[in-house]
């Protein structure tokens, strides 16, 4: 089972408890299993992500504390934790759209916490057990090398290779794609014209005929893909969400 590592962060005592006991009684609705680390100081998160090195998959964070913000804190994560989920918890709405420019996992106001608190924890934790655990094989008579579903952005057709473009790097098997696409099985990657796959998880939008990835690249989408690829975008998370 999955055990979630969860950092709550806010300079209120209060507002940590009562977020540590939405999150706990979220996750035991679930049977999902989690460990909680709470902080009234953010420069104490930021000190043990970047200094002692601690992991966590989501984090709970207030915008406005003294000392080292909520907003500033996803900027100096980012290189040691790539993956973690972040949900901000506040009153100021003002700060949604600044929010969504750092690629915020869910803006949650204080207004009607409850509800809306449970539901972005529910939905993070989904999407984190969804991206455990499996791996693409690469494996030849002189390497053998594993990556991550979570960490494949896209993979493009590469004369008769395919070539697997990753957090880690670019990686290539002497496969077609539509080899490599049977062989991942899985329902997040999609094809987005006959030369490239996709993995949905890292597409942040789809606009004016391109997808636009996480790591800020832009892929075209052909015009014959185009709806079939909205439409199985809305299907996955429909599905996992």
């Amino acid at each position: 089972m999955t055990v979630l590592k969860i950092a709550i962060c806010d300079d209120d005592e209060a507002a940590v408890a009562l977020h540590e006991k939405i999150v706990k009684n979220s996750l035991q609705a679930q049977g999902i299993g989690y460990e909680i680390t709470t902080y009234t100081q953010s420069r104490n998160l930021l000190y043990d992500i970047t200094d002692d090195g601690f992991f966590y998959d989501l984090i709970l964070l207030d915008i406005e504390m003294p000392g080292i913000s909520g907003m500033e804190i996803p900027q100096q994560v980012k290189g040691f934790l790539p993956n973690v989920r972040i949900i901000f918890v506040t009153s100021h709405t003002e700060y949604a759209i600044d929010a969504f420019e750092l690629s915020i996992f869910r803006y949650v106001p204080k207004s009607n916490l409850e509800t809306k608190l449970t539901a972005a924890v529910i939905d993070a934790a989904k999407l984190i057990e969804l991206e455990a655990g499996q791996e693409y094989t690469i494996q030849t008579a002189n390497r053998m090398e594993k990556i991550p579903y979570k960490d494949i952005f896209y993979i493009q057709r590469d004369g008769k290779n395919a070539s697997i473009v990753s957090g880690i790097g670019t990686s290539k098997v002497r496969k077609s794609l539509q080899q490599v696409f049977d062989e991942l099985n899985a329902p997040e990657f999609i094809f987005v014209d006959r030369g490239c796959i996709v993995n949905i998880v890292q597409i942040m939008k789809v606009s004016d005929g391109e997808a636009v990835l996480k790591n800020g690249e832009r892929l075209p989408i052909s015009r014959s893909h185009l709806q079939e690829v909205k439409r199985q975008i809305n299907q996955f998370w429909g599905a996992h969400i």
